[in-house]
């Protein structure tokens, strides 16, 4: 299928490791212009190498800590260095937050900046950055199958939840003005150093019993399986899917 993604500008927030380089690296196959963002400039490096040797247009990276820095000014200086982005790919979030229901507005309100805020505030400048200059966008968020099933963390599945709540209703705001707004959501997936990897490679029960109950594939996921479906929601093949969340989670029961 050709995606017409070549000389394409693609932003792509959390792209040094697991999914986040796997969604860069599909997009280096397409012959893409990337600019990558993560916090470690090592790793951005190796992936860098790997994606011109996959065919990239081009690589450029930005090391920065979204969820700790002044987002507004990273924004800006994606803008001004790299932009209009045609694609934008938020990649961030994690399970690893406060599973404290008695927390309060504080252990909420991270989960809710980590999983959700952090990438709307980006929205908020990178999205009218591309109608100001009537670029027919693509941004994909990455959500998690908990947001759906609410199943796990409380504070992790109830952020998630409100990311979807916001991909659906602003993306059907911003489908006339050409934007696609969408979002994937990974059931479990396993790479080197994730939550399920670190459980097999200690042989935990957990690992069986979690197949058993609750993937009807049988499996775990790969990184790769997550991001030919981003590429695919990155093209104009999806252009009739605003507002769209699609899972990828294995038959997820």
């Amino acid at each position: 299928m050709e995606l017409n993604l070549k000389n394409k500008k693609v932003l792509i927030i959390g792209a040094s490791k697991g999914i986040g380089e796997a969604i860069t690296c599909e997009f280096a196959k397409e012959e893409a212009n990337i600019v990558a963002v993560a916090r470690t400039e090592s790793l951005l490096k190796e992936v860098g190498c790997k994606c011109l040797q996959l065919s990239a247009a081009s690589f450029n990276y930005l090391t920065a800590d979204i969820l700790n820095g002044d987002i507004k000014d990273i924004t800006k200086t994606l803008i001004d260095n790299y932009g209009p982005f045609d694609i934008v790919v938020h990649n961030v979030g994690t399970s690893l937050v406060s599973r404290n229901i008695h927390g309060g507005y504080k252990d909420w309100n991270e989960a809710l900046k980590i999983n959700a805020l952090a990438a709307i505030e980006m929205n908020s400048q990178l999205i009218p950055n591309m109608i100001k200059n009537d670029v027919a966008g693509h941004v994909i968020h990455v959500s998690s199958i908990s947001a759906t099933y609410l199943r796990g963390n409380p504070l992790y599945a109830s952020s998630k939840a409100f990311l979807n709540a916001y991909v659906v209703t602003a993306g059907r705001e911003l489908a006339p003005q050409g934007i696609v707004l969408s979002a994937v959501m990974p059931g479990a997936v396993a790479f080197c150093g994730s939550y399920w990897d670190n459980l097999i490679q200690e042989n935990n029960p957990k690992v069986d019993d979690f197949l058993r109950h609750h993937q009807a594939i049988g499996r775990f996921g790969t990184p790769e399986e997550i991001a030919s479906l981003v590429v695919f929601l990155a093209s104009d093949k999806s252009s009739f899917m605003p507002g769209s969340i699609v899972p990828v989670d294995g038959g997820n029961m």
